[in-house]
């Protein structure tokens, strides 16, 4: 017989270090002769798409298209101390630190440019490779000429950011004070069908409410969101890592096992924008608080299915089926004697 069950989990989550750790992320912008610009940045790129989020923040405040931008990320020789990915600190620290960066360097790009064309640099604006005057259009310079001009001055097009979000006001002896300059928010939904004769749990639907901040790329929030919730998945039912008196006995991809595309569900990504004053445009990480609600929302889902609770991950049909099976012989033993 199959069931099924719905269940539920809420959680909040410390973007960054925290706790007096200092969280600080630093980025600079160059723009070259030919009109383009290239971003340096620390922060790794682990798939979580951080390079084009990046790189569509420069964009945006110097008015350029994703062709004609460069992104170097990562690379010791040439990058400043961006910390690391980890913590859903990326987009908040980082995207900061590469938004100031860039209205440095657009702040030179008008200075020079209002010596070019004899304005104040407050009426200039930076778009479609050209520097125009915001009152009278027609008015304009282009970005190349601006550059060129820089160089014969002796002076590189290039601005530089800084963020910091460390908090510095935790008793170290209470922990009370403002751990996190912010919070991150989710809410996820499961829907499981368990075979109450074999033990296997399949789950049929997720439904994810997460707070974006604001969503600067949200095909790339909702992408982070199914990848966070297909890893809490793996995790509350199938990742298992053995370890037998210090040595790993999960040797490979057979015996520990991930989701496959057959195993994931349909994934409802509702993406909540409440902006942060602190991130870029309001933004903020994502990442882990899409995938710390999907295990107990399929464990409760669980428990709402068949009336159990799985208390050790993974769920597996085998310790399923036992806790069935002991279920059926407390309900058995609580029974009263049949008389007659």
């Amino acid at each position: 017989m199959k069931k099924r069950g719905i269940g539920v989990d809420s959680m909040f989550y410390g973007i960054g270090y925290g706790f007096n750790r200092p969280d600080i992320g630093a980025a600079h912008v160059e723009v070259a002769e030919d009109g383009t610009a290239t971003l340096f940045t620390g922060v790794c790129d682990l798939g979580q798409g951080i390079q084009t989020l990046l790189a569509q923040i420069v964009g945006t405040e110097l008015g350029m298209p994703m062709s004609a931008l460069r992104v170097v990320d990562a690379d010791t020789a040439s990058t400043p101390d961006s910390g690391p990915t980890s913590g859903s600190r990326a987009t908040f620290v980082q995207g900061q630190a590469v938004r100031n960066a860039s209205l440095d360097v657009k702040a030179r790009l008008v200075e020079m440019a209002g010596r070019l064309l004899g304005v104040a640099p407050d009426d200039l604006d930076v778009a479609d490779g050209q520097v125009r005057v915001r009152t009278a259009p027609e008015r304009h310079v282009s970005v190349v000429t601006v550059v060129g001009e820089m160089h014969k001055q002796g002076k590189r097009c290039i601005g530089w950011g800084w963020q910091d979000i460390t908090t510095k006001d935790v008793d170290p002896t209470t922990s009370q004070g403002d751990a996190y300059q912010t919070f991150g928010w989710a809410t996820q939904l499961a829907e499981v069908e368990v075979d109450t004769e074999t033990g296997f749990v399949q789950v049929t639907r997720l439904v994810s409410a997460t707070d974006a901040g604001r969503a600067i790329n949200p095909m790339g929030v909702e992408g982070q969101v199914q990848g966070g919730a297909v890893m809490g998945l793996g995790y509350a039912l199938y990742e298992q890592h053995v370890v037998d008196q210090g040595r790993a006995r999960t040797g490979s991809l057979a015996f520990y096992l991930v989701p496959t595309p057959l195993d994931v569900p349909e994934i409802e990504c509702l993406i909540v924008e409440i902006p942060d004053p602190n991130g870029p445009y309001g933004a903020k990480g994502v990442s882990e608080p899409a995938t710390i609600p999907t295990t107990p929302a399929i464990l409760n889902a669980i428990y709402d299915a068949v009336g159990i609770r799985v208390r050790n991950t993974p769920a597996t049909p085998e310790r399923i089926f036992d806790l069935l099976r002991e279920q059926e012989a407390q309900l058995a033993a609580a029974q009263p004697p049949s008389v007659g």
